[in-house]
């Protein structure tokens, strides 16, 4: 069964929320979060303001949100994350951009105690 791709072509802007299953496409602009069961891309040009929860999600455009659990996301050359990033692994390429904090490799893993607690003791 071949899974479809939703797209928001270049000269569209939304605002919302995608949820569902299938991969998505953002090529324009959309201002909410994105909850699918697929692969999520961000074309070079695309820009995303909100929460991303998808398989595989590559970034070529512009990401201002968190990725959470994703299996492997891609910041590509022409991408920017503006944003945390939790996945199983993550590739980054020469030129991109990013803000904040990132965790991969840590699938099934707990966090130890002294990483929990930050820094000091009381």
């Amino acid at each position: 069964m071949d899974v479809k791709e939703s797209v928001i072509a270049a000269d569209i802007t939304i605002e919302g929320k995608i949820v569902g299953s299938g991969h998505v496409r953002i090529a324009g602009r959309f201002k909410g979060d994105v909850h699918v069961d697929g692969n999520l891309t961000l074309d070079a040009g695309a820009h995303l303001e909100g929460q991303v929860k998808a398989s595989v999600v590559v970034v070529g455009g512009e990401l201002l949100g968190n990725i959470d659990n994703a299996k492997r996301v891609e910041l590509l050359e022409t991408g920017v994350i503006n944003g945390d990033v939790k996945a199983g692994s993550l590739t980054v390429s020469a030129g991109s951009r990013m803000r904040g904090q990132v965790e991969f490799g840590w699938e099934g893993e707990s966090r130890s105690k002294s990483e929990a607690k930050g820094f000091g003791s009381a």
